[in-house]
């Protein structure tokens, strides 16, 4: 690890901390975003930024959750593959384009075919989601966290 950056700044943090709390309390509110896809969300987010650190973070927490190998095996081509609802589906096209949304933007067609499968609230905690994981995933890469660290509780 290049720098602990908790311990350097753990003030700085604390937001990112609350969102992850306030996701964690809609998820539970919400069948919308719960089932795991928010685990499922961070594990793919993590795979396009290539950050190591949270891959091994999401997908232990997602095994402990219940998900299947398989499915987190096929994660990476959930288009190609049958194991993923309409509703997953959905949320990861939504993901990948936030998190590339520098090439590609948000259309409208993408908008109304993930609008369809989420309530208004919902989208914005799925969308508030792909932000968080993005940033945590920046600041992981950024100082090099320690692949392999991560206990599940």
């Amino acid at each position: 690890m290049r720098m602990d950056y908790f311990a350097a700044s753990p003030d700085a943090l604390q937001p990112l901390v609350d969102i992850e709390r306030y996701l964690a309390r809609a998820a539970r509110r919400r069948d919308e975003l719960g089932g795991g896809l928010l685990g499922l969300l961070y594990t793919r987010v993590s795979q396009i930024n290539g950050c190591a650190y949270c891959l091994d973070m999401h997908t232990k927490d997602a095994r402990q959750a219940g998900e299947s190998e398989q499915r987190l095996y096929a994660l990476s081509a959930w288009r190609e593959t049958p194991f993923f609802t309409p509703r997953e589906r959905a949320a990861l096209a939504w993901a990948e384009a936030h998190t590339l949304i520098a090439d590609r933007g948000i259309d409208q067609a993408l908008f109304d075919a993930t609008r369809a499968h989420f309530s208004e609230p919902a989208l914005v905690d799925l969308t508030l989601a792909i932000c968080a994981i993005n940033a945590w995933n920046r600041m992981a890469i950024g100082f090099a966290a320690e692949v392999g660290s991560y206990r599940p509780d």
